[in-house]
């Protein structure tokens, strides 16, 4: 198996289920063989999900910006470290030869990534599969929203499968079985 890319927070302040959650999804990995690669942080569910990952023994690869490195929020104990000058950089190299991305609760960090690789979607330029982990209810009502989008002709009802909503971890990999390919060439380009 190849790598899955999670798009997650950083923040240590958070409730406990989050950090438990991330947690399980570096247990979820290993068990079924992915690799984790992420954004290179040593804290709040970045830090849970490679920590859980290091402790299995499985692949870890984080990308990190020499700013962030240089503020020591880089994870000391992950090896296989690529540093970048940007954060577009970043998000680049994070999305590369993946095999999905799983998107847990976070900030505004976290949903930019969601919504650049959403788009990138959308135009056919990233086609596999968009996981939110919708721990504690917490993406219902981005989902409402991002469904409005499709209601009120900003989206096409197709584009309702760019993302999928699962309520925990454990449901990856089944959820990852089921996910239909992207049919990048008939949505390419789509206008609404």
């Amino acid at each position: 198996m190849g790598d899955i890319c999670v798009f997650c927070a950083s923040s240590a302040k958070v409730d406990q289920s989050y950090l438990e959650e991330a947690y399980l999804l570096g247990e979820v990995l290993v068990e079924n063989g992915y690799g984790l690669k992420y954004g290179g942080g040593a804290v709040g569910s970045m830090g849970a999900v490679a920590n859980k990952v290091l402790e299995l023994n499985g692949r870890v690869t984080g990308v990190i910006p020499y700013f962030m490195v240089q503020v020591e929020w880089e994870h000391k104990g992950v090896e296989n470290m690529i540093h970048v000058e940007t954060m577009a950089e970043r998000k680049e190299l994070l999305i590369k030869d993946i095999e999905a991305i799983v998107v847990l609760p976070g900030g505004t960090g976290t949903l930019e990534e969601l919504f650049e690789v959403l788009s990138l979607k959308k135009l056919g330029q990233f086609t596999q599969p968009v996981i939110l982990v919708n721990t504690n209810g917490y993406f219902n009502a981005l989902n409402d929203f991002l469904n409005k989008m499709i209601d009120e002709k900003f989206m096409r009802p197709e584009h309702g499968e760019l993302w999928h909503i699962v309520d925990s971890v454990k449901e990856i990999p089944e959820a990852l079985k089921n996910i239909p390919d992207w049919d990048e060439d008939a949505l390419k380009f789509a206008a609404v």
